[in-house]
């Protein structure tokens, strides 16, 4: 059975709205920065920290995007889209990841540190694949 979780990003985030460029962004400055850990524990730390390999299909450009597992047995795959929903007539813009059926622990497991470090760097609201809610903007 598939799974989602949503990053929103509510009035108090960094920006309201995000394209599928600046989400492959994240993932590329992610893999930068846990390479650099690696490097400075010694240990080639970039192939467990991101074990996917980035891939879009023709149908699905500039509206969602997967992150296909290099080890097979690990991990299978990882879709990330993009849309917005209207709330108490605001538009609000949100990031979708989804665990297709047949997901390893994981996939589910690199999806929600991955959802932590977007909603983090976004200053976003994370609803996570269990139905909680975790808040990385000020709150007022």
């Amino acid at each position: 059975m598939q799974q989602h979780a949503y990053i929103k990003l509510v009035p108090s985030s960094k920006q309201q709205s995000i394209t599928t460029d600046e989400v492959k962004e994240l993932f590329y400055y992610y893999k930068d920065i846990t390479s650099k850990t690696g490097t400075q524990l010694g240990w080639e730390y970039e192939q467990s920290a991101f074990p996917y390999s980035l891939e879009e299909k023709r149908e699905g450009k500039e509206r969602w995007f997967y992150l296909k597992g290099t080890d097979k047995q690990k991990y299978k795959y990882i879709m990330v889209g993009l849309d917005s929903e209207v709330t108490e007539g605001t538009n609000t813009s949100y990031i979708q990841v989804t665990l297709p059926e047949g997901f390893t622990h994981g996939d589910k497991g690199k999806a929600n540190e991955f959802c932590k470090f977007m909603a983090k760097q976004l200053d976003g609201e994370l609803h996570l694949f269990n139905g909680r809610v975790m808040y990385y903007y000020k709150r007022k």
